[in-house]
């Protein structure tokens, strides 16, 4: 376990205090001088705490907007245009609240790339991958049920579109054809009736407050499973002594508030320049079941996984929707295996030519697959190149990086060879 000084406070009251409630040693070998971390860290290891930042923002405006929301479908979407109206500073919690749920998505997406690149998810850290990616899944299912809390028509139309995929299932078992089918019960389940309505807004409402406090009990296991390898480098090699390490404080709390300070200078921007940029214009409509929008997409974090989803189009043995919300569902469960997918004893990118190669390529094959989730499926990209035709290629590819490209390279690759140590490598850089 990395481990650094002991805390030994002067302090009489600190330490009759910390001799019944060790609270200060343990911040202190947590995210102080007791804490020695990599002398190589880059600012791409930023995004951790600035994850952080964002829950703890999240969780704050979340709290004082629900004083303010009233969870029933009459009046869900007075509510909300109250709080940005008439509530003091309630226009600012809403829009922290909004665009705090994309920055999140943001600081955890190039969090999960950083560890992809750098190989984090390598041993002795696979359960440290696997629990941030328990985050992620929560934090999903979190910033659903909240997309729908507003009920606007995107809120209502996306609730139903979503949670009718699960209906699929009816191939698995179909029941007895009055409703009973697995996908049906799980749909049942999930709205708390056979359409999405009052029931659905109260559960989405009561999970939307309930979820990000369960996130923060993963998030504290999560930095105890970092600390019993210790954090990895952008060298992707283990510290081999003192000349390895440096104490997290006040290095990296200096570097953290760097990055703090840029992060909330673009956060106030979006905020008070461009609240509604990542939002949809039909999301302020109130809800109507009796007309449907002419296009509905998630918000765009889900767009990914939505392109996956909709690029199954063929019946084959069960129906496509079938098949496309396996895949969805799959496209993320695979990134649980991939410490085993990719076996390659070297973890960083810096020494895997190919493989970096081929990073920089998924990355950009998935760009694609979230500009095209955005897209209506026969929508016309160029030439005569439908946008459900990109998809599939984009989807092709995504699945074969992980299953095919990767095991494969991860055999066959011809590496770098690793410096010694951080330290040699650090002076040699310096020189």
């Amino acid at each position: 376990m990395a481990h650094g000084p002991t805390f030994e406070p002067k302090n009489s009251v600190l330490k009759w205090t910390e001799e019944r409630l060790p609270i200060f040693g343990l911040i202190h070998g947590s995210l102080g001088p007791g804490y020695p971390a990599p002398r190589n860290l880059n600012y791409w290891w930023n995004f951790g705490s600035l994850a952080g930042l964002c829950l703890v923002i999240q969780i704050i405006t979340g709290i004082i907007l629900a004083m303010h929301y009233t969870p029933h479908i009459d009046m869900a979407f007075d509510s909300v245009e109250r709080i940005t109206r008439d509530v003091n500073y309630g226009w600012l919690m809403r829009y922290m609240h909004t665009n705090g749920a994309s920055m999140f998505f943001i600081a955890v997406y190039i969090h999960i790339f950083r560890g992809m690149y750098y190989g984090s998810y390598k041993a002795p850290r696979e359960m440290l991958w696997m629990l941030g990616l328990v985050i992620m899944l929560l934090m999903m299912a979190t910033a659903f049920m909240g997309y729908v809390l507003p009920w606007g028509q995107m809120s209502f139309w996306g609730a139903t579109v979503i949670t009718n995929f699960f209906s699929a299932f009816n191939d698995l078992y179909a029941g007895s054809g009055n409703g009973d089918g697995l996908g049906d019960m799980v749909v049942s389940l999930l709205l708390g009736g056979f359409s999405v309505d009052n029931p659905t807004l109260n559960r989405f409402y009561s999970l939307h407050y309930l979820l990000p406090f369960v996130i923060t009990g993963v998030v504290i296991l999560h930095i105890w499973a970092l600390h019993i390898p210790g954090s990895n480098n952008p060298l992707g090699i283990d510290m081999k002594g003192k000349q390895d390490k440096i104490p997290f404080h006040p290095y990296y709390t200096a570097k953290d508030g760097f990055g703090v300070f840029v992060f909330l200078a673009i956060f106030a921007m979006v905020i008070f320049y461009a609240p509604d940029s990542m939002g949809h214009p039909d999301n302020y409509i109130p809800a109507d079941p009796m007309v449907t929008p002419a296009h509905i997409v998630p918000e765009w974090y889900f767009l990914p996984f939505y392109t996956i989803l909709k690029s199954f189009t063929i019946d084959f043995i069960i129906t496509a929707k079938f098949w496309g919300v396996i895949a969805m569902f799959a496209s993320i469960i695979l990134l649980f295996f991939l410490p085993w997918l990719d076996s390659s004893k070297v973890r960083s990118a810096q020494f895997r030519p190919v493989f970096r190669f081929f990073f920089w390529v998924l990355l950009v094959d998935l760009v694609v697959l979230t500009w095209i989730g955005a897209k209506s499926a026969d929508e016309i990209i160029f030439m005569d190149i439908q946008a459900v035709t990109i998809g599939q290629v984009a989807t092709f590819w995504y699945f074969f990086h992980f299953f095919f490209l990767l095991p494969v390279l991860s055999r066959v690759e011809k590496t770098l060879p690793l410096p010694e140590s951080i330290a040699s490598a650090v002076i040699k850089d310096k020189a």
